[in-house]
Order: structure tokens, then C-alpha cells, then sequence
């Protein structure tokens, strides 16, 4: 196969044009995809994700791959010769586990085709996406969106948190909305075409087709960037361009693809801003969830009548983000800094997850097992293992502990006692708490 250094010239050539014709449409871009671009594309494509309705998997699709993908290419670009199946619906837990979210997924050749154009119009819109967005995109992580967050937050001591939720996001886009805001930015018919299918595309769930009238379905490799592009047009640039010129005071955006807070420094600021923002969404055909969104007073507690925690009458409250509950606590020295703890929802999920396993797999060898499980709570700190984090990642592993001792236990039904246990751990120990991810690298006398 071709080397990817060319095709990694081609997109610095996309991202170059479309930063000189930033706010102007780019209108040739289709042409960059050829046979090396599909096969740059298939490199990035996951190989050990579930089937579509195809059922075909990437082993498979591999055994005749540069004839699949010179017909996939063909196809794509020859107008009505490509149609874009429907995406198979599955439905995963969230939260607590008593409710689920739908995921779409693809074929293995359509997330190679996904990939492709997602490859170009990445290219061209990361000359715009603004600094407050930080989710799926290059270089970008959701500690650093914390990071800025952090950052913003103890600047202003605090102030007023917007924490929002948009109602089933995916399923609610707009599509002919999508469109349009796509094509003030592109207007290259064979990547719109495709675009185009993909919304129309329609969703196999237990052997049923229907085709939705909104949404794109979450799942998709396309979709998130889907979901950058309309919400760059819904919030982020919105909110740079009038919101802010009209405030009084600070405030700071800041969003992971669907998840965002906006931190503002004055009360009245936050407070209209929270009545417009609904009109705005609604304008998209979007709806913040009136229960989880809301406004969150969340300044600096007073040294002399504030708490000494992130609970009580009279004290600061609490608000989440990607996984963590913010709050007020005590540094070391003795201020008040701003913490983050892992999201009860989250540890629940967590600890709900590593019972199931450790139940599904007693009786498998207890090395594989250590191994195992080695590497779901070297995941979790990887994760989690933040500054002021640790009490929760202590409380993670020695329920990993239990858990594992459970169903060790259950193997002959004759129970695993602690002592015994013990043994077992000084042989086969869990990685102890590890802070991964200092917040206060950057900022002086915390």
C-alpha cells in the first residue's frame, strides 16, 4: 500500500486552502480522494468493531482489500451506484444501567467511506472550530477540556456554572440544518451526496428497517464530527460572537461534543444567558433537558462562614463534567482550591461493570484473571486518576478487591476468607491509586 505520508501532504494542502478561504466555500475537495486516500482511510478504520447488517468484518473485507476498496471508490464517487446501507441499532446501558442509548453501527466498508470524507472535512474545518471545543478532535483530549476548565474557573474564585444537557442530541439534529450549515463551508457535490445518504440511510433494529426523520445516528465514524460542525454553528461560534460582546463580566464555554458548561463571573450574566440559550437550540431543533439543565452558584466558599467541603446549608454546590463532580475543597496549604472526584453515576457504572465480569469469568485461570483485571483498573487511573481524585480511587480498587474475592469464593461455594484473600493479593497484586493527571501543573500556590 502507499505510503500515508501522501496522503498526509494532501490534507496539510485541504487545510492550508480552506484557512485562505476561511468564511468562503471550498468547492473541489472530492478530487483528493483516490485509491491511496482509501487506503489511508481503511488503516484508520478499527478493525475489531461489531458487524453491520452486512454482517461482513474487516478480516473479510481484507481478503480481496484493494479490489473492495477500488469498488468502494468507484462507486462513491459515480453518483447513484453508491448506496449507503442502513446502520444496525444497538442499545447499551448508561448511567446507572436501568437505561440505555442507542448506538448505529455501520458496515465495515461504509466506516472505511465514513473515514475517508471525515478525513477531508476535518481538514478543512479545524481551520475554524474555536478553542472551546475539545471534543474528537486531533490533539485534543477531554483532560485538557477539564484543564482549561479548572483553569477559568479558579481564575473568576468560582462564580456561576450553566451546566447543560441536550435531549437525545443524535436523534434530534436537523438534518436539512446540518446541510445547509455544510454547505456555506463545502460545496463539493460528491461529499455532500454522500453526507446526504448517510442521514437517509435508515436504521435495521431486530430485523425491522425505518428511517427517521432527524438525527444521525450515534455510532456512526462520521458522526462526531457531524456533531462538531453543527454545533459550532448552534453554540460555540454564537457564543463567541454575540453572547459574549453583550456580558458584563467573564465567562468561559467550554464543550466536549454534546457535554458543555459555561462558567461566568457574574450572576446576571449566567441568568440570561440561560433564557436564550433554550430559543437558540430550539431555533436547531434542539432541547436542553429542563431537569438536568441548570444554573449552579459555585463561587469560592468565604474563609471565614464558607465550608469545609462540597455539601451543607449555606455552601457552594456541585456540578458535573465529563465523568467528574467539581466542588470546593482545601489544598494542602490550606486554600480553597477548586476539586474533582469521580461522578457517582460513573463509579457506579464502574463497579457495576467489574462485578458482571469477575462474575462471568470465576472460573477461568486466577492468572488470567489478574491480567485481566490489571488492566481494567490501569484503565480506570488512566482515566480518572486526577489531582484530589484519590480517596475515589482507592475506594474503585478495594471494591475491585471484594468483588474479585466474591466470585473466587463462588467457584466451589465454599467462600474465599479474608486472610486467605490476602494471600492471594501479595501474589497477584491490583495496581494501588496513581494520580495520572496533575491539575496544578500550571498554576502557582494552589
Amino acid at each position: 500500500m502507499p505510503s500515508p505520508q501522501n496522503v498526509s501532504t494532501k490534507l496539510e494542502r485541504i487545510a492550508q486552502l480552506a484557512k485562505q478561504m476561511r468564511g468562503e466555500a471550498v468547492t473541489s475537495l472530492s478530487h483528493h480522494i483516490d485509491m491511496e486516500w482509501m487506503a489511508e482511510a481503511y488503516r484508520r478504520t478499527r478493525k475489531d468493531g461489531a458487524a453491520g447488517v452486512d454482517g461482513q468484518s474487516a478480516s473479510e473485507y481484507a481478503v480481496d482489500l484493494e479490489g473492495n476498496l477500488r469498488s468502494l471508490l468507484d462507486r462513491a464517487k459515480s453518483g447513484d451506484a453508491y448506496r449507503a446501507p442502513p446502520v444496525r441499532r444497538v442499545h447499551i446501558p448508561k448511567g446507572d444501567g436501568k437505561k440505555t442509548r442507542p448506538i448505529g453501527i455501520p458496515t465495515f466498508e461504509d466506516k472505511v467511506l465514513q473515514r475517508a470524507v471525515a478525513m477531508v472535512l476535518e481538514a478543512v474545518y479545524e481551520q475554524d472550530f474555536l478553542d472551546c471545543s475539545y471534543g474528537f478532535r486531533p490533539g485534543r483530549s477531554p483532560h485538557q477540556a477539564l484543564q482549561v476548565l479548572w483553569e477559568a474557573a479558579m481564575s473568576m474564585g468560582g462564580g456561576w456554572v450553566l451546566e447543560a444537557d441536550i435531549e437525545s442530541f443524535f436523534d434530534s439534529v436537523d438534518r436539512g440544518q446540518l446541510q445547509e450549515v455544510l454547505r456555506r463551508r463545502v460545496r463539493d457535490g460528491v461529499l455532500l451526496r454522500l453526507v446526504g445518504k448517510w442521514l437517509k440511510a435508515g436504521v435495521m433494529e431486530e430485523g425491522r428497517l425505518w428511517h427517521p426523520e432527524s438525527g444521525t445516528p450515534q455510532g456512526g465514524v462520521i458522526s462526531p464530527l457531524l456533531a462538531n460542525i453543527y454545533l459550532h454553528e448552534v453554540l460555540d461560534e454564537w457564543f463567541e460572537s454575540v453572547v459574549r460582546p453583550r456580558l458584563k463580566g467573564c465567562a468561559a464555554l467550554v464543550r466536549y461534543a454534546d457535554d458543555f458548561v459555561i462558567v461566568f463571573a457574574r450572576e446576571e450574566d449566567a441568568r440570561q444567558v440561560l433564557d436564550v440559550l433554550p430559543k437558540r437550540f430550539g431555533k436547531y431543533g434542539l432541547r436542553l433537558h429542563p431537569e438536568k439543565t441548570r444554573l449552579v452558584q459555585f463561587r469560592k466558599p468565604n474563609d471565614s462562614k464558607g465550608p469545609r467541603g462540597p455539601t451543607g446549608q449555606g455552601q457552594s454546590e456541585t456540578f458535573d463534567l465529563l465523568g467528574f463532580t467539581h466542588h470546593w475543597g482545601r489544598s494542602l496549604r490550606g486554600n480553597w482550591v477548586i476539586q474533582r472526584k469521580t461522578a457517582s453515576t460513573r463509579l457506579s457504572r464502574a463497579l457495576r461493570r467489574i462485578r458482571l465480569w469477575c462474575r462471568a469469568n470465576r472460573h477461568e485461570p486466577i492468572a488470567e484473571q489478574h491480567r485481566a483485571l490489571v488492566r481494567k483498573v490501569k484503565g480506570h487511573y488512566a482515566y480518572y486518576g486526577i489531582t484530589g481524585n484519590g480517596r475515589a480511587l482507592s475506594a474503585f480498587v478495594r471494591f475491585v478487591e471484594r468483588a474479585w474475592r466474591t466470585w473466587l469464593g463462588r467457584r466451589n461455594n465454599l467462600g474465599l476468607n479474608w486472610n486467605r484473600m490476602k494471600q492471594l493479593l501479595a501474589v497477584f497484586p491490583l495496581p494501588r491509586p496513581r494520580i495520572v493527571h496533575s491539575a496544578l501543573k500550571r498554576v502557582a500556590n494552589p
